[in-house]
């Protein structure tokens, strides 16, 4: 599920600006246009953003590729350590799910996701190819 780049964790007014100027408004698109090296480094210099910025934000538009995790999901996993859709697909369910549940009390996060759901993005997460390379 493509998001908007203002709905990715992270993006500033002045970032949002530079990416939608550069034709970036989707995480879909960001994605493409940060997965390698040498393209985030292209990117950052070209619109004069931190390059380790632009491949958090990068991260994020990877996982946004898995159906079911939007904004709020994305933000947790990462404070789950997990931020690419190959972490992820390297997860156990159950242990993501005790350590989401331990750091959304930790965020005061309202709503976590269910068991169901995360074995659901684990599955996905498998059948996605590499979306970021370092």
């Amino acid at each position: 599920m493509s998001l908007n780049v203002t709905e990715l964790y992270g993006v500033t007014p002045e970032i949002a600006s530079a990416l939608k100027s550069a034709g970036l408004t989707d995480s879909d698109k960001l994605l493409a246009a940060v997965a390698q090296p040498k393209d985030r480094t292209e990117l950052a210099k070209k619109l004069d953003i931190d390059a380790r910025a632009l491949l958090e934000l990068g991260n994020r538009a990877d996982l946004a590729r898995i159906k079911g995790i939007g904004r709020v999901y994305s933000d947790l996993l990462e404070f789950a350590g997990v931020d690419t859709v190959a972490e992820m697909a390297t997860r156990n369910p159950d242990n993501l799910l005790a350590k989401i549940n331990e750091v959304a009390a930790e965020h005061s996060v309202q709503r976590t996701p269910t068991a169901t759901e995360i074995a659901d993005w684990v599955t996905q997460a498998k059948g996605l190819g590499r979306g970021i390379f370092y």
